[in-house]
């Protein structure tokens, strides 16, 4: 899986950037090992935000699990509703949404 995380302030996100590059101590056995990137060609919350709004992630078919989310001061807030109609997810698509 991945996450897009963006913080305040530029030294927070290098920090935590920092932080998270190599970890592996999961809390189940796993042989992964978390990799962490500066976003590129997309970057800052309000580029994401509009790439992702009327995205085919956000139809309603898609389960609320598989959909970006949004959190302010640690609390989830709503997503910034579709600027047009949603198209569903591409038929190929399906058998990761079940």
């Amino acid at each position: 899986g991945y996450a897009f995380v963006n913080m305040v302030a530029p030294r927070d996100a290098e920090n935590l950037r920092t932080a998270l590059e190599g970890f592996v101590r999961w809390r189940m056995a796993s042989n992964k090992v978390c990799r962490a990137s500066w976003s590129h060609p997309h970057q800052g919350l309000e580029t994401h935000i509009a790439r992702y709004r009327s995205s085919p992630l956000m139809h309603e078919a898609v389960p609320d699990e598989y959909r970006p989310i949004l959190f302010r001061d640690g609390q989830r807030i709503a997503f910034p509703p579709p600027t047009k109609k949603i198209k569903p997810p591409r038929q190929g698509t399906q058998r990761v949404l079940v």
